[in-house]
């Protein structure tokens, strides 16, 4: 079976910040889940994380991105759309991201396909809480991720 990675990207003490490792964590107490899906939690390890890609054909990355939006705006990004979604850094992991997908590609890691399952945040304060309109999001993440899944 291909593996198919989702990563949890973010900083759970950084409000809106924190939905990449949240969506994973809703994602494990669900069932349901294929075989070949690995959940990861990449808080902001940034190129940490290399070893993980190794053998990974699907990457699917949740994160909180700046796509202009009203907060709790979702949006699916794919292929070359995704390192430019991590030019405008909300927070220091983003470039972390951006570096990694760099230095897999230079090694020969780098997925076959990219997905970024992002939401526009409305605050990355100091709160271990999310906004009330990224909360309201959630659902709709892990249905764009469940979408992504069952294509895969």
């Amino acid at each position: 079976m291909t593996p198919l990675l989702v990563l949890g990207l973010g900083n759970t003490i950084m409000s809106d910040d924190g939905i990449g490792p949240k969506v994973i964590e809703q994602l494990q107490q669900g069932d349901g889940l294929p075989e070949n899906v690995v959940l990861l939690d990449g808080g902001t390890l940034g190129l940490d994380l290399l070893p993980h890609l190794e053998g990974v054909k699907r990457l699917i990355i949740v994160d909180a991105v700046e796509i202009g939006q009203p907060a709790g705006s979702c949006v699916r990004l794919a292929g070359d759309e995704v390192p430019m979604a991590l030019e405008t850094k909300l927070s220091p992991h983003q470039m972390g991201m951006k570096d990694l997908l760099a230095v897999a590609r230079l090694m020969g890691h780098l997925p076959d396909e990219i997905v970024l399952i992002g939401v526009q945040p409305a605050s990355l304060e100091m709160d271990t809480e999310l906004t009330p309109a990224v909360a309201a999001a959630m659902p709709t993440l892990l249905a764009m991720v469940q979408e992504e899944l069952s294509a895969g």
